[in-house]
């Protein structure tokens, strides 16, 4: 269960991260709700992940990695930024990292 809220969380935040730039500076005022609601949404979820025995750091480093992970691909899908080595380069690691915390930590 503690797995499925953090997928939750993580939907959660990365609907809002993807409409920051609708909100133009917060100044729009449906976007900015909906962005808001979201980063509150996986704020909650989170909570719960760890409220149901997820490990503060695995749940953290899940919850920023895939976001991380899913926000750049976005990006590079809908949003026009372009696939530079070093972007590639960078998700890999943080990749490696959710891994690595993953396989030392006690489940």
């Amino acid at each position: 269960m503690a797995y499925l809220l953090l997928a939750g969380a993580i939907i959660a935040e990365v609907a809002a991260t993807s409409l920051i730039k609708n909100t133009e500076g917060f100044t729009k005022l449906w976007p900015t709700l909906a962005c808001l609601a979201g980063y509150g949404t996986a704020f909650v979820l989170l909570a719960q992940a760890i409220e149901r025995g997820m490990q503060v750091g695995v749940g953290y480093a899940v919850w920023a990695g895939l976001g991380t992970t899913l926000i750049a691909v976005i990006g590079t899908l809908f949003l026009d930024e372009p696939v530079t080595v070093a972007k590639v380069a960078g998700i890999a690691l943080v990749v490696a990292g959710v891994v690595t915390l993953n396989l030392t930590s006690a489940h």
